[in-house]
């Protein structure tokens, strides 16, 4: 994987595709003064147009930025790349077929990507996630640190949330993560969650907030997963909540912050699994993912990592990779 060596003063963040993602990221990332430069590209070059001049009008209230819409042609000297394009999935269309679909898109761009020598790193954003990180990855022929994927970072931010709704804590004193896939197969890393450095075990008994707390981590898991569906059912789509934990994703990057995150990353023997991505801690600094933290996982974590990973595989092979 890559050092964490630095790739130029001036921060520029590619965004590919304009939907609602594309638009909210954009929108999330503008007032945060990460980036001196936000390009949006997108094949409908009036869309990008219409959201860049929208988000242009907003300077006088937030730090310096140039906003404009793009082309291929600014992938060259980007330090992020955010791939958030990809078909929707129409009526009576299998999620193979919008598999195939999308991963013919994600080869595309990154092929573009890949004739302008882009010196920057790719985050995939596009669904499903650790699919096409995989084949934007091995499109790119890149090494694996600088192609990842969004992958649980918004997971484990419902996780943490919805543990602190019922502790009655601060968010931000709750440290717990989502892994494996970015999908119905993920699970909660209950070894690997703390509140005010206590291992979760040992400070339920003194949170006093639930008298079944086995049924209750069975509530809490079910509702992460469920928390994408139930807001598309509420309103069509999600894009504010990936929004922001895509600028928490950029600025680990552009500030080189070696930040652990659930990035969707290539295993090639951590955790005892090669040649499939999805999402365990891992070191995020300028040039990607440096490192990834193979903490030590419960036995049933374990078998739950490794039936993620079978999911995953077999979505490869349907694919044909």
């Amino acid at each position: 994987m890559g050092t964490c060596a630095g790739t130029g003063n001036r921060r520029k963040v590619a965004v590919v595709g304009a939907g609602n993602v594309g638009a909210a990221f954009c929108y999330a990332l503008a007032p945060t003064g990460l980036a001196d430069e936000i390009v949006l590209i997108d094949a409908n070059a009036d869309l990008a147009k219409g959201h860049a001049l929208d988000l242009a009008h907003g300077q006088p209230f937030f730090p310096a930025v140039a906003i404009r819409a793009g082309g291929p042609a600014d992938y060259a000297d980007a330090n992020v790349i955010v791939i958030t394009a990809g078909a929707a999935q129409k009526p009576g269309e299998t999620r193979l077929q919008l598999l195939q679909k999308n991963a013919s898109i994600m080869s595309s761009i990154v092929g573009e990507i890949v004739a302008q020598h882009a010196t920057g790193v790719i985050l995939v954003v596009s669904n499903p996630v650790d699919v096409l990180t995989h084949v934007a990855l091995k499109r790119s022929g890149w090494e694996r640190g600088r192609v990842i994927g969004s992958g649980t970072v918004l997971d484990s931010a419902r996780f943490r949330y919805l543990l602190s709704e019922h502790c009655g804590v601060d968010v931000h004193n709750v440290h717990a993560y989502m892994l494996g896939e970015h999908g119905d197969s993920e699970f909660a890393a209950w070894s690997m969650t703390h509140i005010a450095g206590m291992p979760m075990e040992e400070y339920c008994p003194l949170c006093g907030h639930c008298s079944d707390w086995a049924s209750e981590k069975h509530r809490v898991e079910k509702a992460v997963r469920e928390s994408a569906y139930h807001i598309i059912g509420y309103k069509g789509s999600t894009c504010f909540g990936v929004g922001m934990a895509l600028v928490r994703i950029v600025g680990a990057i552009l500030r080189g912050e070696n930040s652990v995150l659930t990035v969707s990353t290539l295993l090639d023997g951590e955790f005892g699994l090669r040649d499939v991505c999805l999402s365990v801690p891992s070191i995020v600094c300028r040039t990607g993912v440096s490192r990834i933290v193979e903490g030590r996982l419960s036995e049933q974590e374990g078998f739950a990592l490794n039936a993620s990973a079978g999911v995953l595989r077999h979505a490869l092979d349907q694919l044909g990779g």
